[in-house]
């Protein structure tokens, strides 16, 4: 795998196809207050999380049901306009950015919860339901649905970018607990892919296809997922240790001895000392393990006690445990809080963000490095890391109007991710692919890859309508 040469320089060129009045008559015809062509509306669906400065949609259709997203795309399949799915605008890498303008399809309205089948340990849901709405839906159930990328993103937009989070490393992703979708495709037919069984030998795996699609290939409109009986006991524990060194080894010990842990997050002292500021904490100033088990009582106990010895042995120390919600909604605050303490930490900033997955025996390798980079660059950042799973996340705070700045984050991230394709590694272990990585995407899936990915896409959406100019290059 061969990464590129220089940083990717960041926005394919851009190429706004016309909105013809036609299709403006036709889909205010058809959908009345719910299209809009106002300047605030179009704005705010022509930005997420990502630094990227983009020209707003040309129109957005607030779709209330699988019947309006169907009528909203064929109408743009007739004048070949571009429409971009659109759920909370969490997303960190552009994916929701009108590149090619055309319509914003907010499905934010969609948020029913269609089933709950306690029984088989699934629910079906409308993809503008959040994750935070669906536990506090099924909690009288004694289920919870356990992932958790950080934002109360919606479950249609976990599932276009195949995200994941904090309980990834026992639980999974949204690959592993994503059984069934409902999907409108690019001439606004309605598809199903899977069903609510265990598993299936029938045919091509299309949910599999559609999760992680960002949006191009179809428009998620449903979805059936895994949720999971409620640990009969849960503990959670914080430690602070000497250096980032000492507390990813720590990681990969409990790891690599099979301690069925739910949760491990690294903070390192940086963003630390970003949170104590923005959240009013006194936690110590150093590289932290923030650490969650589930199990019954006994099994908790015998997990932290095993943990906690593993910590101490590469000088962990200021052990701290909470086993009621209360106290574990304070402890976890500092990994919640991360991302808006370190933007307050320099206001006005933006925030290149970029998370990178390795194996993780590799994890300690490809993190210090990185880490010494940042420093060295005089760049502000914060560091967060799933490294349970070998995933982890930098953020550059720039300043937007600076573009050197700009230039020398690109290039602490081109060298990052670079980094992580050497070792074996991916170049965005949940974040997805959007805009920003579509050239580490060559480098690590190899041409022929690539052009596979081209293949399906213009098999089954020949205009280029949905979600133009994301993933690769056409």
């Amino acid at each position: 795998m061969n990464a590129p040469t220089a940083p990717q320089h960041l926005l394919p060129t851009i190429a706004i196809r016309a909105m013809p009045a036609a299709l403006v008559d036709a889909l205010q015809a058809r959908f009345g207050k719910q299209f809009s062509t106002a300047m605030a509306v179009r704005e705010h669906h022509g930005r997420d999380e990502s630094s990227f400065s983009v020209p707003p949609p040309a129109a957005v259709v607030f779709a209330e049901s699988t019947a309006d997203v169907a009528d909203a795309v064929k109408l743009a399949s007739d004048y070949a306009v571009p429409v971009i799915p659109f759920g909370v605008g969490s997303s960190l890498e552009g994916h929701l950015l009108a590149v090619q303008g055309g319509i914003s399809l907010d499905v934010s309205r969609m948020n029913a919860i269609l089933s709950v089948n306690a029984d088989d340990l699934t629910v079906t849901v409308q993809p503008g339901v959040t994750r935070k709405q669906l536990n506090e839906a099924i909690k009288d159930t004694g289920l919870f649905f356990p992932i958790d990328p950080g934002a109360d993103a919606s479950i249609g937009g976990m599932c276009a970018t195949r995200a994941s989070g904090t309980n990834a490393v026992r639980y999974g992703t949204m690959r592993e607990n994503v059984l069934a979708l409902e999907v409108v495709t690019a001439s606004g037919e309605v598809i199903y892919t899977g069903t609510r069984a265990k598993k299936s030998s029938a045919g091509y795996d299309l949910t599999r296809l559609m999760v992680g699609s960002e949006g191009t290939l179809g428009v998620i409109t449903a979805a059936t997922v895994k949720v999971y009986p409620l640990p009969e006991a849960i503990s959670a524990a914080i430690c602070s240790f000497p250096s980032i060194e000492a507390a990813v080894r720590s990681t990969i010990q409990v790891i690599q001895l099979g301690v069925p842990i739910a949760r491990v997050e690294l903070i390192d002292a940086n963003t630390v000392r970003m949170v104590n500021t923005y959240a009013k904490l006194g936690l110590r100033e150093e590289p932290l393990l923030l650490m969650e088990f589930h199990g019954s009582p006994t099994g908790v106990k015998e997990q932290a006690e095993l943990v906690q010895e593993i910590a101490t042995d590469h000088g962990g120390q200021a052990f701290e445990w909470a086993s009621t919600p209360e106290e574990r909604t304070r402890l976890w605050t500092a990994r919640h809080n991360a991302y808006f303490a370190a933007v307050q930490s320099r206001p006005g900033c933006k925030v290149i963000s970029t998370d990178t997955c390795v194996p993780i025996s590799r994890l300690a390798d490809c993190l210090l490095d990185s880490v010494t980079e940042a420093d060295a660059s005089g760049i502000p950042y914060f560091l967060v890391g799933h490294v349970g799973d070998g995933n982890f996340h930098f953020g550059y705070l720039i300043d937007p109007d600076n573009t050197e700045e700009r230039e020398k984050a690109e290039q602490l991230n081109h060298a990052l991710v670079s980094r992580a394709l050497a070792l074996e590694g991916t170049c965005t272990g949940e974040h997805g692919v959007g805009l920003h990585k579509m050239d580490f995407l060559l480098a690590e899936t190899g041409a022929g890859a690539v052009a596979m990915m081209r293949a399906i896409k213009q098999a089954l959406d020949p205009q280029n309508i949905l979600n133009p100019g994301k993933i690769f290059r056409l």
